[in-house]
């Protein structure tokens, strides 16, 4: 079997109960934090450009929710809308070898099928499953195979098709067709412009979504594609394991912070410096971040945007040193013009460090920050590594929320000012539990 037949496979025969308990309790994670970034997300500009857009483009759709707007769309606007909400506030969840964020597009690609199709609990999160495990791997052969950095609405076009395909009941020949057509299709997205002039454009998740479910609408009816990236012998080793390593239990992290993954490590720099120090922060005159080359490249403009805000090193920094926490309230639109935050960051300088950029591997952040004082004082943090760990095995690990637990924690957090406590832990009892549910619509309710 070549590699795209061995995807197929996958894709189509996966089922719950045969999955390693891991693998599950991962599921649930994944879907937890996401959906609880979605809710979280809802308030921000781009959820209500995109809501007016969906009704405008499907105003009869009544297929699936979209969240916390009390209405529904059709399955694509649905999808549509909810992608773009998971990722507004930058706290859904990172992928280690597919580089970036691939549930803020499989969560609701995945919620808008089940609403749908009607699913069980078991069927949705088995089919969630199949898309981490094709995202991480067309994520590495897609990173490999192109030589401008894309942002992870490309590779994700393939993840939210496979999605689609199990969903739709295709089989293993129109499966593979569906993988081709959402590579062919896939967005041309230039990550690194966007993080120079951020725009809601960003990661490209939203029209990812839309791809993946129309490649698997189109190869339904007969429509071709051609082989995908999985099939080439030259990435043989990330097709060969589907369903003997499920790279999600250890490839993907949970944020604690609601900014740009590139901007973390100032955060634990500054943090361990003041706590050292017992540094009041009216001492602090200038902090100078010495970064990698990405870092550098997220700046220290003074936000105007929510996107600016969230794709920016000195405003999240400012952020939490101001507050002990970055959460998604504090990257929306109305805390832009904070006075108190926007002096911090004032104060705040980024520059490119050869030395940096020398230790930076793709499963670590370096960064080095000096603080200096008012009485003269520099304080220097010397070189911190901020690893990338979903398993909480190092001390600065990317995934600073590494328990279920933990991410259940921040769920209700950031969930709270937006739905409140109490609605806040009857979804999260429903999604602990939902592989029990056959009825997802008392769910689907809760969040929409």
């Amino acid at each position: 079997m070549n590699g795209n037949q061995i995807a197929a496979r996958f894709i189509k025969e996966t089922t719950w109960k045969k999955l390693p308990s891991a693998v599950r309790q991962k599921a649930k994670t994944c879907l937890l934090d996401n959906l609880g970034c979605m809710i979280a997300g809802s308030r921000s500009i781009i959820t209500g450009i995109c809501r007016d857009y969906a009704d405008t483009v499907w105003p009869r759709g009544d297929e699936a929710a979209m969240v916390m707007q009390n209405r529904k769309s059709s399955l694509l606007g649905a999808a549509f809308v909810n992608a773009n909400t998971a990722n507004a506030t930058d706290m859904d969840d990172d992928g280690l070898y597919c580089d970036g964020h691939p549930g803020a597009q499989l969560v609701p690609v995945t919620l808008a099928l089940a609403e749908k199709y009607r699913l069980s609990g078991m069927e949705l999160l088995s089919a969630l499953v199949v898309g981490y495990e094709v995202a991480h791997r067309a994520g590495g052969c897609w990173h490999d195979y192109h030589e401008v950095y894309q942002a992870c609405g490309s590779w994700g076009s393939m993840a939210n098709a496979a999605v689609a395909a199990r969903v739709m009941g295709l089989d293993e020949n129109q499966i593979q067709h569906t993988l081709g057509i959402a590579e062919y299709h896939a967005g041309n997205l230039p990550m690194m412009r966007d993080i120079d002039h951020p725009a809601m454009v960003k990661h490209g998740l939203g029209w990812a979504a839309i791809t993946g479910m129309m490649a698997a609408g189109l190869a339904a009816k007969g429509f071709t594609g051609i082989p995908s990236l999985l099939g080439f012998e030259k990435y043989r080793h990330w097709s060969e394991s589907f369903g003997r390593e499920y790279i999600m239990v250890r490839g993907v992290s949970f944020k604690r912070y609601s900014s740009c993954l590139w901007s973390h490590p100032a955060v634990v720099a500054c943090r361990d410096v003041i706590s050292a120090n017992n540094l009041a922060l009216d001492r602090i005159e200038k902090i100078v971040v010495h970064g990698f080359h990405e870092m550098k490249r997220l700046g220290d403009r003074l936000p105007r945007t929510e996107e600016e805000a969230v794709f920016n090193v000195a405003w999240p920094l400012a952020v939490y040193l101001l507050n002990g926490e970055i959460e998604p309230h504090h990257m929306l639109h109305g805390n832009l013009s904070d006075e108190g935050t926007m002096a911090m960051a004032r104060k705040i300088k980024v520059v490119e460090s050869d030395e940096i950029n020398q230790a930076h591997r793709p499963d670590s952040y370096p960064c080095r920050v000096e603080i200096f004082l008012s009485d003269g004082q520099c304080l220097d943090s010397g070189l911190v590594h901020y690893e990338h760990s979903s398993t909480g095995d190092t001390e600065t690990s990317c995934g600073d929320y590494t328990r279920h637990e933990d991410v259940a924690a921040k769920f209700l957090h950031i969930t709270g000012p937006v739905i409140g406590s109490r609605s806040g832990q009857k979804l999260l009892e429903t999604v602990e539990n939902l592989d029990h549910l056959d009825d997802l619509s008392p769910f689907i309710a809760l969040w929409s």
